[in-house]
């Protein structure tokens, strides 16, 4: 039967890891507090106001707004994004980074695309696989799509370059596949071509190469390309079991590349010790549950794909941050969801928690 309330225990859930991230976010950025006061307080402004902010009116808008409705306009949303990703390439509109073209700059602000293309990809795939419903495991209606869809992300992404998105996409779209039903064969073997595929852009990428040489050998270089690894590994190690203490980190003054960002699990462990991260990490494992639950018991399956696809993106980004940063997968950079710096992707959560509670009120007892 249909509620017409929202599921509490994933608002809970989300208000947790989102207070979580606050705390921490700003503890973190007090590295930068010591380098330039002016950058400091931009970064918390484009986090907290912008990112944060919006996030959470968005985020109140889109629980109200009946989720079939972002079945009715998907192609064009992902159209949008797709269009809009691609403008990085744009000059007038285009900002790079550290050799990496991955942001639109608009007067003083800034953003980056992806974000939008990430969910945009989810929306559109769910309305896919919902109408196509049996059809899927069929290799026209179910493998070929998602190839296409796929194709056409990667000749943006890896031109930017920005893997990680890639991989992330790649990941949401296989188990969005499985989910709706699609035979293991098939999965496993567009899983493997798509592994190969990125193995050969590893082959002819420098930096993805290092990348993977630090994986395998953390101390093969830890004044450079190891640095960050061993320094992540440093503070997750002075934490103990009880941490420092909320804004005590050593590590993220002048030791720690970007603890605001790439490297802020790293201070979440140094600050909240053993047991603070394994809170987190508790947390990020019920909302991915409760999710699964919320798709589960939606009245039809866009509802449970949309609602899977979402949750997906956000905790495989979540455990790829994880296990960067404690050196069982190779560095990525991926921000951890409600927590790094990045008030687009901060934004685009909320919205998209928002879609999820939309679905919760619809939830059937089974």
């Amino acid at each position: 039967m249909t509620g017409k309330k929202i599921d509490k225990f994933f608002l809970i859930i989300v208000f947790l890891l989102v207070s979580i991230g606050v705390a921490v976010f700003i503890s973190a950025s007090l590295g930068i507090l010591v380098k330039n006061k002016t950058t400091f307080y931009s970064v918390l402004f484009n986090q907290l106001v912008l990112g944060l902010g919006l996030g959470l009116v968005g985020m109140y808008f889109c629980s109200k707004i009946n989720y079939k409705f972002w079945r009715k306009y998907s192609f064009f949303i992902f159209l949008g994004s797709i269009l809009l990703t691609a403008s990085v390439f744009i000059p007038s509109l285009g900002w790079s980074h550290g050799g990496a073209e991955r942001w639109i700059q608009i007067g003083g602000f800034s953003f980056q695309p992806v974000e939008f293309l990430k969910f945009g990809f989810v929306i559109y795939f769910a309305t896919w696989l919902s109408w196509a419903k049996e059809r899927v495991k069929n290799f026209k209606f179910g493998i070929l799509p998602l190839f296409i869809m796929l194709t056409i992300i990667a000749f943006i992404l890896l031109r930017q370059p920005d893997t990680k998105s890639f991989i992330l996409i790649t990941v949401t779209g296989i188990s969005m596949l499985f989910i709706s039903g699609v035979p293991m064969k098939y999965v496993l073997g567009l899983s493997t071509g798509l592994i190969l595929v990125l193995l050969s852009f590893v082959a002819f990428t420098p930096y993805l190469q290092e990348r993977v040489k630090t994986f395998i050998n953390p101390a093969s270089d830890p004044r450079g390309s190891s640095y960050q690894i061993q320094q992540s590994l440093i503070a997750l190690g002075g934490g103990g079991i009880f941490g420092r203490g909320l804004g005590q980190s050593i590590q993220k003054f002048s030791y720690l590349p970007e603890p605001q960002g790439d490297s802020v699990f790293a201070v979440l462990g140094e600050e909240l010790g053993f047991i603070g991260a394994v809170a987190t990490i508790f947390l990020y494992i019920l909302f991915i549950l409760r999710g699964f639950r919320i798709a589960n018991n939606s009245p039809d399956s866009f509802g449970g794909l949309l609602v899977s696809g979402i949750v997906i993106m956000i905790t495989a980004q979540t455990f790829m941050h994880m296990a960067s940063v404690t050196g069982v997968f190779p560095l990525t950079g991926v921000p951890l969801p409600f927590m790094s710096h990045g008030g687009t992707a901060l934004m685009v959560y909320l919205f998209a928690v928002g879609i999820v509670f939309q679905v919760s009120k619809f939830q059937q007892s089974r």
